[in-house]
């Protein structure tokens, strides 16, 4: 596979490796996807979070334990303020 960088990254990779972290651009270029795996890796434990939490909220719904806006606004500020102090 051939890739052509724009130049700014191009410089970047370059100076990666004339910083002596990375031994090639090629180094680099798989530092950079590695991470682009772990933050996949936690996007999608963000997301199972996220859809847990909406399951909780979901829930609790249907059973009539919900608190208008409105109340849930005062009760928000009312424990920072807490914190606060």
């Amino acid at each position: 596979m051939q890739i052509a960088l724009p130049p700014e990254v191009e410089a970047f990779v370059q100076r990666q490796v004339a910083s002596g972290k990375y031994n090639s651009a090629l180094d680099v270029i798989l530092a950079g996807i590695h991470l682009l795996e772990r933050q996949e890796d936690i996007d999608r434990g963000r997301l199972a979070e996220l859809q847990r939490d909406a399951r909780v909220g979901w829930n609790a719904s249907q059973q009539g334990q919900v608190v208008d806006g409105a109340m849930a606004m005062t009760q928000i500020r009312a424990n920072l303020r807490s914190r606060a102090t």
